[in-house]
């Protein structure tokens, strides 16, 4: 039964987006939990913290973004290896605190162009669901990339 009332041929390419985005988490949340785990130096608690609350964040999305996908009566991507091809995120790793801030921005950076793809593309698709709750990430996403990024500048100015 199609219940939301959306043509499947209007939502396939948004569901692609949409698993290039849970993709796109998964390498971003696996970042996260390496620099959480192997931060050190004087800023370890703030980053500590951060990077926990990151991850945190991000695993609450990835499972919204893949029950979107399953709304949509469709399949989420679900194995390691899919995340790793479809990713436009590569795994980083760095014992470096200045550049796992760095690395973590430009993951964000990654992550809003995917949700605006998304966006676009739920808009031609009239699927005001997936507007919905990717506008909401992307809102969240956007002002902790503010947060962290004036944080970030402030410490290694």
């Amino acid at each position: 039964m199609n219940y939301v009332g959306l043509k499947p041929t209007n939502i396939e390419s948004v569901v692609d987006d949409l698993n290039r985005l849970l993709s796109n988490y998964h390498i971003y949340y696996q970042n996260l939990r390496n620099y959480h785990w192997n931060v050190t130096g004087p800023n370890f608690f703030d980053l500590h913290e951060k990077f926990e609350e990151l991850y945190n964040d991000a695993k609450v999305s990835i499972d919204e973004i893949a029950e979107r996908i399953l709304t949509l009566r469709e399949s989420p991507t679900s194995t390691l290896s899919e995340y790793l091809e479809m990713s436009d995120i590569d795994e980083k790793s760095t014992k470096d605190p200045h550049k796992m801030v760095e690395f973590v921005l430009e993951d964000h950076k990654m992550l809003i162009e995917n949700m605006r793809s998304v966006i676009e593309r739920a808009g031609k698709a009239s699927d005001e669901g997936t507007i919905d709750l990717i506008a909401g990430f992307l809102a969240t996403l956007e002002k902790k990339s503010w947060m962290l990024d004036a944080w970030h500048s402030r410490v290694y100015a």
